[in-house]
């Protein structure tokens, strides 16, 4: 387990993200960044958060205690113009204000598979950071099935050998068949 020392850039921007956002909604952190807070040795300027779709004003809010703390939306400074991208299924960047990296990519969760991944977060205490995760399954899964880059089945390889514990081949098997009929 990684200790509160080991903190980097990306783990603090995350960690205060987070804390602002927990405060109005269910988020998950996903993608390659929980294989990066897991240890694997890999390079990223940018972190995935999918968040419960939630109404305008309640986003507005959101978005006004974001910019409090020093976060800024690179698409727009208005929250009608972000939660309209956001309700287009579209992703939004923010980052701190003056500093381009790094970015958190803002997604609402769009259908039942995303809804599916917010019920069943997790917190993962090797990383050292007291932060929603997207399941050890469902990460695995959306890389082998889904992104399928060779960076992105480097991280599965490592999330299967770090959680070997996490790992269920049937919940993986699953979750794989939503991505097919939901995503591809």
């Amino acid at each position: 387990m990684r200790a509160t020392g080991d903190r980097n850039i990306l783990d603090e921007f995350c960690i205060s993200f987070c804390n602002v956002v927990e405060k109005y909604c269910r988020y998950i952190v996903v993608s390659g960044f929980v294989a990066i807070s897991s240890g694997r040795a890999r390079a990223t300027e940018d972190i995935d958060m999918i968040i419960d779709k939630i109404p305008f004003e309640k986003f507005r809010i959101l978005h006004d205690d974001l910019v409090k703390h020093g976060f800024v939306c690179i698409q727009s400074d208005s929250s009608k113009d972000i939660f309209e991208y956001l309700d287009d299924n579209l992703a939004v960047r923010y980052t701190y204000r003056n500093q381009p990296l790094p970015e958190m990519e803002l997604k609402f969760a769009k259908d039942n598979l995303d809804q599916y991944q917010l019920n069943s977060r997790v917190k993962l205490p090797l990383t050292g950071l007291d932060i929603w995760f997207g399941s050890i399954n469902m990460n695995i899964s959306f890389k082998e099935e889904f992104k399928r880059s060779e960076k992105d089945l480097k991280d599965a390889k490592h999330l299967r050998t770090v959680y070997p514990e996490k790992v269920d081949e049937s919940e993986i098997k699953k979750i794989k068949s939503m991505i097919k009929r939901l995503r591809l």
